[in-house]
């Protein structure tokens, strides 16, 4: 391999400070049908408009955008692997900015769902090129302080809006402004393209093995299929879980609260995504701490345990309600920061975007599934979000088992 020539310092703080912006308006396209999609459909659906129609419809928008963010997330980290960590991150943020902005002109719910996946393939591509240009531009010791702030901003992202929608409530009547703003990005996409420092690693990589091969076959091949089917089960579990359950206490709140407190849903989404910035920070940090595997086994103990609390043994408007959604949001997220810092560590240079990408996304495929399945069983149970909910939090169950049959690569070093 070619000799890596490291970033300045300024370059990487940089590199750091983009990537968490990019990621901050990231998390607000994942958070802003949570807390707008009622609105929507009751503006766009006029008096066909029913409350169990308005969660099938959730489901749908949901899982439009997991489908779109698998299929991004896959493409456009391939993308990243062929041209550039940094050309590839400004691609997906151009993707996920510009497309949401036209929803802001969506005259039906069928063109919003195709929207809605549009957005999904620039969300699903900027994590594996942010998390692999930042993870080869900082060294080794840091990674799981940088890891962890990245994932951060995801969350930060969702906590921005739910304040914005707090403080100018996303209606039936005033919802197309927060899908103008969501298009604001697109500008430090064009600076991304232009001016952000690409990963010396990737760099030094070109060209040092010509007869490699292709990103996608490699990663099935017999060295590495096993790091690839872990690294897709490990994500799938979490990603699974928040849609399929963790989420369903946004149009919860909605449904019971909307009509005598308009802001509740967008309180609600601000408590989780505190807690949630919290946790995605502090699951890199665990993960350095307690090692990969025993971290995320008591990761799983946890969400399990207070995703069916959330549901079980409250409700919203209920005293203590904010409280046990604060804390499932940080426990449930402390998975993200957890696989910031271990997916890199799964794949050498030359793959990594890709098979991080992979990774991370092809859970988004399942998650789309499990949505729909999700808004079937809504509609089955007669609109019951706890039940729902409840029965779809046993998904965590799996990650208490499943972690054993991952390696260990507690050494914290990245494979050339």
């Amino acid at each position: 391999m070619s000799q890596v020539c490291e970033l300045s310092p300024a370059q990487r703080r940089l590199v750091l400070v983009v990537a968490f912006l990019a990621l901050v308006f990231d998390g607000v396209e994942l958070g802003l049908m949570p807390v707008a999609s009622l609105s929507v459909s009751k503006s766009l659906l006029g008096e066909a408009f029913t409350p169990t129609l308005g969660g099938d419809w959730f489901a749908r928008f949901t899982a439009a955008l997991m489908l779109g963010a698998a299929i991004g997330g896959i493409a456009l980290g391939s993308l990243g692997d062929r041209i550039g960590r940094a050309k590839a991150m400004g691609v997906s943020i151009l993707f996920y900015s510009v497309f949401a902005a036209l929803g802001a002109w969506a005259k039906t719910q069928e063109q919003m769902l195709v929207l809605r996946f549009l957005v999904g393939l620039g969300v699903g591509g900027l994590w594996p090129n942010g998390i692999a240009l930042v993870s080869e531009s900082w060294p080794g010791a840091k990674r799981p302080l940088v890891s962890g702030a990245m994932m951060a901003g995801l969350n930060a992202g969702i906590l921005l809006l739910s304040q914005l929608a707090r403080a100018w409530p996303i209606t039936p009547d005033s919802w197309r402004w927060i899908f103008q703003l969501a298009g604001a990005p697109a500008l430090l996409g064009g600076f991304v393209l232009l001016a952000l420092p690409e990963s010396p690693r990737w760099l030094a990589s070109r060209g040092a093995e010509k007869s490699a091969s292709p990103p996608m076959r490699e990663l099935f091949s017999p060295k590495l299929i096993r790091f690839t089917l872990v690294g897709i089960a490990v994500s799938a579990i979490p990603m699974i879980g928040a849609w399929s359950a963790s989420k369903w206490m946004i149009p919860w709140a909605d449904q019971v609260a909307g009509t005598t407190h308009g802001n509740y849903k967008a309180t609600t989404q601000g408590w989780w995504a505190l807690g949630a910035v919290i946790g995605s920070f502090g699951g890199a940090q665990l993960a350095a701490w307690l090692g990969r595997r025993r971290s995320y086994f008591l990761i799983s103990l946890g969400a399990v345990a207070l995703t069916m609390a959330m549901f079980q043994l409250t409700a919203p408007l209920r005293p203590g309600f904010h409280a046990i959604v604060f804390a499932q949001g940080l426990v449930s997220t402390l998975f993200f920061g957890w696989l910031a810092l271990y997916l890199p560590e799964l794949f050498p240079t030359r793959v990594r975007a890709t098979g991080s990408g992979l990774a991370y996304n092809s859970g988004r495929f399942a998650t789309a599934a499990g949505v729909l399945l999700a808004g079937l069983l809504f509609s089955a149970l007669g609109g019951d979000y706890a039940r729902v909910g409840t029965l779809c939090a046993t998904i965590y169950a799996l990650g208490l088992v499943v972690i054993w049959f991952a390696p260990d690569t507690s050494t914290g070093d990245l494979e050339a």
